[in-house]
Formats: structure tokens, C-alpha cells, sequence
């Protein structure tokens, strides 16, 4: 299975989130004895995994969500037979660790579940009261679906504290690792970059795209002559970091684009380019405001803060997406404030203090996370972003260049391995809850 299609399939399957009502046979997962699955018109079991039972219904549901998410994501998907077998696997394997997870001892008290219920109820935007109505509508028991909320909590937290106890890191490991970045940090240059940006619509007409030159070379023209560069970003710049002179803060080469490096390296601090640059987004007025060689013991920092929903079989990757994008364009409509919108949305940690993340250096968040916030300007809000904890939406605070001391060398090294290990800890966890579960699969009726 390619990792685009994995992600698309587990995210049709995921159990870990709570923020979408799920479809009545999600929500009222059948055991053994139980009458509800089976005895619908056209269904019938698949699989039997401990006490739980998976149906045919089940999968068409996931299926259908699978086509869905490759037709939006243009994913090529393989033969349908084949799909199908991926997909009951998958739901085995979800069915396994619930299991599990109500085996391991851990509780969620009847608060916790509260929480969780009215959370759903605020993704939908629906009450307490119309949320039981249109679970009732949809034929999904109240307290089955509680009862399936609670084990979706359970799986998510056993799953994260016995995947974690199974990565091993070494001090070799780590003294490997920092090696390695010394010798890298030793030979690369960071470039902090001011720049006016004048942007050029898609399909502008030449004597727009001529009007909007014009207006950059008179930009160039006033940084030359000694003007503070800050004032003109500040009056004619389009980008999002125009409040801040136009500065992009100190970046390696590798996280700056081309040709904005090769058009500032020959300069010195202070200077500004002699020439426009033009790329996809518009003309470029460049200044290098600083250069610095890399140093072993000297990171950036960055203080973010992020909206976390998190996906389910119903609400998917797609509607978390468009829900994010709704949140980012009411904070540049100052409508609303990213720090209110996490408080009320947001499905972490972090919620209560306005999504603040903290001052955090490289390695510390899942990759694609930090690819998005290390884009980001300063004050700058991403596109939502998947990572195996749902979507985000992430806003970068503020930067800072911090020397290490020995201990939090080693802490960042650790939380990078430990990452890098993840995803082989997580799949030799589940393969051995499925090899440990009974499993008794079973043909369709004839």
C-alpha cells in the first residue's frame, strides 16, 4: 500500500478522534449476541474479533469514504477487491485494540465522557438536545454511543502510552545524531531576508502586470536612494510580514527559496539587491539584513500556537479542512481571534491557553507540522495541515535563535529520533494485538 493511500484508508477507519457524529453502524459497533448489525436488510458478519463483530455494512461505509477522499485527493486506488481486503483488515485491527484497551485497566470517568459528548455536539453546531434528536433520527442508542465514544478516548491514550514505551534511544543514538548536526550546522549559512513584495494576479493583462512592475521598481528605487527599508515594506509590501519590516527571520539556505539565495548571496548585511525579482507571486524587492554561520549549539526557536480537530470515520480529513479554512479566513477578517477560536474548537492540550504551543525548537513536532510552521512569517497562519493527530491550523508568534545548553542538546536529539521511530513502533503494536485477538473470518452468505 502506498503511504498516499494509507492515509486516505486509515483515515477512513481512524478511532481516535471525537469530532463528528458517526454513521449508526460506527456508532453502534456490534458484539456478539447482539441483534442490530446483522439483522439489517443486505448485511451480514465478516469478521468475529474477540467479542466484536464486523459487518458487511461497515465496510461499504468505509469504501464509499475511501472513493470519496481519492477522488478529492486524485488518488489512484487499487483494484476493488483488493481494497476491500485492506479495509477489513484495517477495521480487525481497530477491533483488536479496542479490546485491548478496555483489557488494560484504564478508566475515562463519566466527566471526561461529558466533555467528549458536548464536543461533538460543538463540531456539529448542535445542542445537547439536538444532538440526542439526531442520534434518535439516525436509529444510534444514546448510551451505545457514549459507550463508543469512551472507547475511542481509551484506544487513543493506550495507544499512545504503549507505543511510546516501545521506542528504545540510546545515548550511542543520540551521540550519532548530534554528530551528525554539528558537522551539518557547521558548513551552512543562515540568511535572515527582508523583502517588498508587490503581488501579480493569476491571468493579469500586461499593462497590469507593467503597472505592477512599475510599482515595485519605484519601491527598489526609494530602499536605494537610503529610505528605511521597514517604512516601504511597510507601505507598499503585500506579505504578511510587512508589519515586521518585511523580515523573514533567520533562515538556513535549504528553507529559503532559490532564488531569492541566489540573488542576496553576493551581498552584504545591510545592502539591498540592484535588481526586481519576479517569481510566480509577484515582483521582489530583496534586502539581506543579516548572515550568519552555522553553529553547532545554536537553533532557531519558535513559539506557535495551533487549532487541532481531529478526524473520524464521518468527519473526515476534508471537513476538518474546510472547517480550519473557515477559522483562518475569519482571523485575517478580524472577526474572530486565533486564540478564541482555539479555546472553543481546538481538541487538545493546548485549548485552554489559546492554543500556545511554547517556545519549541527543530524536532520537537511530527514533520509535516514542522515543515508548515517553519514557512510560516512571523504572525503568519498555515493552510490546515494532516498530521496522525487530525488537522491543524498553526500560527507562528514569534522566533528566536537560542544557544543549547548540553541537556537540551541531547533533549532535542531524543525527540527527533523518537519521532523518526514512531510509525515502526506503532505498526509492530498493532500487528501484534491482531496476532494476539481471536479471529474467525467468515464468508458471505450465499
Amino acid at each position: 500500500m502506498t503511504d498516499a493511500l494509507r492515509s486516505i484508508v486509515v483515515a477512513a477507519v481512524a478511532i481516535g478522534a471525537l469530532v463528528s457524529l458517526p454513521s449508526p453502524a460506527a456508532a453502534q459497533a456490534p458484539r456478539i449476541g447482539a441483534s442490530n448489525a446483522s439483522a439489517r436488510s443486505g448485511d451480514f458478519i465478516l469478521a468475529v474479533v474477540n467479542q466484536e463483530l464486523v459487518t458487511a455494512l461497515e465496510v461499504e461505509q468505509r469504501l464509499a469514504r475511501v472513493r470519496e477522499n481519492a477522488v478529492r485527493t486524485k488518488t489512484a486506488l487499487p483494484p476493488e477487491a483488493e481494497l476491500r481486503r485492506q479495509l477489513l483488515d484495517l477495521l480487525i485491527d481497530e477491533r483488536a485494540q479496542i479490546t485491548h484497551a478496555r483489557e488494560s485497566g484504564q478508566r475515562i470517568d463519566d466527566s471526561e465522557l461529558d466533555r467528549a459528548v458536548a464536543n461533538v455536539a460543538s463540531q456539529n453546531q448542535v445542542t445537547l438536545a439536538q444532538l440526542r434528536q439526531r442520534l434518535t433520527e439516525d436509529g444510534i442508542d444514546f448510551a451505545r454511543f457514549r459507550k463508543n465514544l469512551r472507547d475511542q478516548i481509551l484506544v487513543e491514550r493506550v495507544r499512545e502510552r504503549e507505543v511510546q514505551a516501545r521506542i528504545r534511544i540510546t545515548e550511542a543514538d543520540i551521540d550519532a545524531l548530534i554528530s551528525k548536526q554539528r558537522s551539518e550546522s557547521s558548513s551552512r549559512t543562515e540568511y535572515n531576508i527582508a523583502q517588498v513584495l508587490v503581488t501579480v494576479p493569476e491571468n493579469a493583462t500586461e499593462s497590469l502586470i507593467a503597472e505592477r512592475q512599475a510599482r515595485a521598481e519605484a519601491a527598489l528605487a526609494r530602499a536605494k536612494a537610503g529610505e528605511s527599508f521597514a517604512a516601504v515594506a511597510l507601505e507598499i509590501s503585500e506579505d504578511a510580514n510587512k508589519a515586521q519590516g518585511g523580515a523573514l527571520g533567520l533562515r538556513a539556505a535549504d528553507r529559503l527559496p532559490d532564488a531569492f539565495v541566489e540573488l542576496i548571496r553576493g551581498l552584504k548585511s545591510g545592502q539591498v539587491a540592484d535588481s526586481l525579482l519576479r517569481t510566480g507571486a509577484g515582483f521582489h524587492v530583496l534586502k539581506l539584513v543579516e548572515r550568519r554561520d552555522g553553529q553547532a549549539f545554536s537553533v532557531p526557536e519558535t513559539r506557535s500556537r495551533h487549532i487541532l480537530l481531529k478526524i473520524t470515520a464521518e468527519f473526515d480529513q476534508a471537513t476538518a479542512a474546510r472547517r480550519l479554512a473557515g477559522f483562518k479566513r475569519q482571523v485575517q477578517a478580524g472577526t474572530s481571534s486565533f486564540e478564541q477560536l482555539a479555546k472553543d474548537n481546538s481538541e487538545d492540550g493546548s485549548a485552554p491557553q489559546g492554543g500556545d504551543l511554547g517556545w519549541t525548537s527543530p524536532g520537537t513536532f511530527v514533520p509535516e507540522f514542522e515543515e508548515a510552521m517553519n514557512a510560516l512569517p512571523i504572525g503568519g497562519i498555515s493552510d490546515p495541515v494532516v498530521s496522525r493527530f487530525g488537522v491543524h491550523l498553526i500560527q507562528v508568534v514569534e522566533r528566536r535563535q537560542a544557544t543549547l545548553d548540553t541537556k537540551q542538546e541531547r533533549d532535542q536529539a531524543r525527540n527527533v529520533l523518537r519521532e523518526k521511530k514512531y510509525d515502526e513502533a506503532y505498526a509492530e503494536w498493532a500487528r501484534e494485538l491482531r496476532a494476539r485477538a481471536y479471529v474467525e473470518l467468515r464468508d458471505p452468505p450465499q
